[in-house]
């Protein structure tokens, strides 16, 4: 089946000088944005275990390398390794997050080397190189699947960043506030007609396995938020005693709030009569216009409930995002098909925090739902399985392993995520108790409950 989106100049119909021009683009800016992320910190902060959800920084630098070697140079090039004998350190699977200080991981210095000498030969195997002939060449797919592994474990990085204390080491100007007027007079949701769409893509040249094919879904009439849900709505559930009422938990969730003694997302204190929030080493007062952050797919869950309402699935988050109704067409994003600009999304780590609610204009879906790219990653209600037809591609790894009912489905990305790893079809995916991830929701409803 033909996905209805059509041509841009970043799909595979670009010539192969345009096509090697992006992938030179995108690898360079993932470099650049893991070079800032860990030149901001001396080597203590880089080799310490911030926290046993997340790697030592240095390990995260090095297997950036590792795995750009392993498939550019090694499965693209055909090149002998260059030191084999760290790729079992650097391999995800084999050894979890908090067991990963107590290997023999490369020391900064020597990281840094490492994945610099990689990035030298392949931007010399990129210029050579024909990207054609194979799935893994066609459209230079293997270049932009490293890119976007470079820049997902950059918003790992972001992550643990976020969970370091100590001196304030990343430092970002506000996003902007609402632009193209305010959300005053917008309807706080709309109405999703029913019908079939196009869910997924054969035709993104860089989509991963996850995403493909594309295929026909039918999602019945609801009705969306059409801002994320803010965190001064999401205080209301707190004040009105929502961590204490065990009716708006599903029982896994309610354990969790009761062992671990869940009050408010994580991050958040109370002082006296105020909420505070810790951002990237600053403690300030929680933003009640900002997108609520860090919170887990039970309290979003349980939010939903209280609020009479509940999270949409993973197909009426995709068909509010991407459907045209003039045209049937599923676009590339909310806005079209063009790619992000500053100016449509709050992507790319340019700010260090969600934008106010009712932001980003430019962005908004022909639907008018704003905000579904960008900001936070919006939990749905969907556990994360294949599309009908889904093949591995290029190793089960990636995505296969993952699926089944233990991980649910986030869209639309983060202010960390850059735009090379972010389309209308990208699938996120976490366990339901994760909190440090830049999460947040917004809540949808039966058209028949209206």
């Amino acid at each position: 089946m033909s996905d209805p989106t059509g041509p841009t100049e970043s799909d595979g119909r670009a010539g192969p000088d345009a096509l090697r021009a992006r992938a030179v683009e995108a690898l360079l800016a993932a470099r650049e944005r893991t070079a800032v992320l860990t030149s901001c910190v001396d080597d203590g902060e880089l080799t310490a275990q911030h926290s046993p959800l997340m790697s030592p920084l240095v390990w995260d630098l090095a297997h950036i390398g590792n795995q750009e070697e392993l498939w550019l140079l090694r499965n693209v090039a055909g090149r002998e390794p260059m030191h084999p004998e760290i790729d079992s350190v650097y391999d995800a699977f084999e050894h979890p997050r908090a067991a990963r200080p107590s290997l023999p991981l490369l020391a900064p210095a020597d990281a840094r080397r490492y994945a610099s000498d990689v990035r030298g030969r392949v931007l010399d195997v990129l210029e050579h190189t024909p990207l054609e002939g194979s799935p893994l060449l066609d459209a230079g797919f293997a270049f932009g699947m490293v890119a976007q592994h470079e820049q997902q474990h950059d918003e790992t990085m972001l992550i643990t960043h976020q969970l370091r204390r100590g001196p304030v080491a990343l430092t970002a100007p506000p996003p902007p506030g609402p632009t193209g007027g305010t959300t005053a007079g917008k309807p706080e949701e709309v109405l999703i007609p029913g019908g079939p769409f196009t869910m997924g893509t054969s035709t993104e040249p860089w989509a991963l396995d996850n995403e493909r094919p594309a295929h026909h879904r039918f999602v019945p009439a609801f009705l969306m938020d059409t801002t994320p849900v803010s965190n001064g709505a999401y205080l209301h559930f707190i004040e009105d005693g929502g961590y204490t009422d065990g009716r708006w938990w599903t029982d896994e969730g309610w354990a969790q709030v009761r062992t671990n003694r869940l009050a408010a997302p994580l991050f958040w204190h109370r002082e006296g009569s105020q909420w505070l929030r810790r951002r990237f080493g600053v403690v300030e007062p929680v933003p009640e216009d900002e997108p609520v952050m860090h919170v887990s797919w039970y309290e979003a869950d349980a939010y939903a409930k209280w609020a009479g309402r509940r999270l949409p699935s993973e197909a009426e988050w995709e068909k509010a995002a991407r459907y045209d109704p003039v045209s049937g067409r599923s676009l590339r994003y909310p806005w079209g098909d063009a790619d992000p600009t500053p100016r449509r999304a709050n992507l790319g780590q340019r700010h260090l925090q969600p934008a106010p609610v009712g932001a980003y204009a430019d962005g908004e879906s022909p639907l008018g739902v704003r905000q579904l790219m960008g900001d936070v990653w919006e939990w749905t209600s969907s556990d994360f399985l294949p599309y009908p037809g889904f093949t591995a591609f290029p190793y089960p790894e990636y995505s296969e392993v993952f699926f089944g009912s233990a991980h649910k489905v986030l869209r639309g990305g983060s202010f960390a995520v850059d735009p090379v790893a972010c389309r209308g079809t990208f699938r996120n995916w976490d366990l339901p108790m994760r909190r440090q991830i830049f999460s947040g929701f917004r809540t949808a409803r039966d058209a028949q409950d209206a």
